[in-house]
């Protein structure tokens, strides 16, 4: 009897052990390919998405932890999570990354056209009669002011603000140029 006792306690060591063993290499695997997925979008991810590299941050930390305590079960319970934190991340990057390219080109475009707008504007503002040069003169400068800090804010960085700032000056100018029976720029 005692024999069978120490025989069934050896069979259940070791199944458990190889159960263990068994999920020990996938555990790993995930953690693994979590971190080399991190890795590439880890420094643009701290500009573009912070909030969603803290829990992506957070998960592959628990994952590490239970790496370390053996619980292999939980990294494989929680492995779509963990995934799902880093796919949301990585989406994240991408699409600040292409809307800071997507306002960049627009900036650029429109760099282009409001000084011409404006300089066109400035031109007509001298040949009109004194009464209504006042008043043009006037919204002639609101715009070259807001001209003025949509440029100090690309210039700071930030070419959403700076293209959001340039297409409101924009349709200002082209406002303005019709009122004074202009034809665009």
């Amino acid at each position: 009897m005692r024999s069978w006792n120490l025989l069934l306690a050896v069979t259940a060591s070791t199944l458990f052990f190889v159960g263990c063993a068994s999920k020990e290499e996938p555990a790993k695997q995930i953690v693994a390919g979590a971190e080399a997925t991190l890795a590439p979008v880890r420094e643009d991810a701290a500009i573009y998405a912070p909030d969603q590299l803290k829990v992506a941050e957070d998960n592959l930390a628990r994952a590490k932890e239970n790496i370390t305590w053996e619980k292999y079960q939980a990294v494989l319970d929680d492995a779509p999570a963990l995934n799902q934190s880093v796919t949301v991340l990585k989406d994240a990057v991408v699409s600040k990354q292409t809307q800071l390219a997507a306002a960049t080109h627009e900036w650029e475009d429109l760099n282009q056209q409001v000084p011409k707008i404006v300089a066109a504007l400035e031109g007509q503002v001298a040949n009109l009669p004194k009464a209504k040069r006042e008043a043009t003169k006037a919204e002639l400068e609101t715009i070259k002011s807001m001209w003025a800090e949509a440029t100090a804010a690309f210039s700071a960085g930030d070419p959403t603000k700076a293209a959001d700032k340039g297409r409101i000056v924009q349709t200002k100018g082209a406002e303005l140029m019709t009122q004074l029976g202009m034809s665009p720029v």
